[in-house]
């Protein structure tokens, strides 16, 4: 019997070394998979948090909403239909100064009166007595002469006024051409400029003032 011979139940080597190769080459495989499972080649980091993470849902556009607003103004008011027998009021009344002449001569005396005229379509009411009447006469800026500087028992007179019908003085005030003031009702007063001055004549009833006063020239 030859003295190479391996020992009976033993196997060579070789055989030894591939089992232990295909061990480590199996264990190897199995690391690949578990790599290639966890990395996923051919996929992105984006890829991976668009699949993980869920889309947000774009903001809707607000919706503009107008705020409340303080401002009474802002709110408009109810037409009110007039009605008769009410207050007059500044829109339907015309207050309109009058003189008996433009042109007085040496010695004639200016009388003065008022007309006052409801434009609107409506009765009103209003104070047109001697209490509620003032009379200024003025050259320039200064005033020469007023119907309340020395006014004697003034009156009220609430009267209605129809639409559309002027109402005029009863009897005219007279100037006596004069200077007036509160503290000369008993004396004697200087006499206003003449020889062609010109003086203007405006005219308020119970606060209605005319638009435009009435010119006239003294002589």
């Amino acid at each position: 019997m030859s003295e190479n011979r391996t020992t009976q139940g033993r196997l060579p080597a070789s055989v030894y070394r591939r089992r232990r190769a295909m061990v480590l080459l199996g264990l190897v495989a199995v690391i690949i998979a578990i790599v290639l499972v966890i990395v996923r080649p051919g996929a992105s980091q984006g890829d991976e948090v668009a699949q993980t993470t869920p889309a947000s849902p774009e903001p809707s556009a607000p919706v503009a909403t107008a705020p409340p607003s303080d401002d009474p103004a802002a709110t408009p008011e109810p037409a009110v239909e007039p009605v008769d027998g009410a207050p007059c009021t500044d829109a339907q009344i015309t207050v309109e100064a009058v003189t008996d002449a433009a042109v007085y001569a040496t010695g004639e005396q200016p009388q003065l009166s008022v007309t006052i005229t409801n434009t609107g379509p409506n009765v009103c009411v209003m104070n047109v007595g001697t209490k509620a009447q003032a009379f200024t006469v003025q050259s320039g800026d200064e005033v020469y002469w007023s119907s309340t500087d020395c006014q004697v028992e003034p009156v009220d007179a609430v009267v209605s006024l129809e639409p559309g019908t002027p109402v005029s003085s009863s009897t005219p005030l007279v100037w006596d051409r004069t200077r007036s003031s509160p503290d000369t009702c008993d004396a004697e007063r200087a006499a206003a400029p003449g020889g062609g001055a010109s003086y203007h004549l405006g005219v308020t009833v119970d606060g209605f003032a005319s638009e435009t006063t009435k010119q006239f020239l003294l002589y």
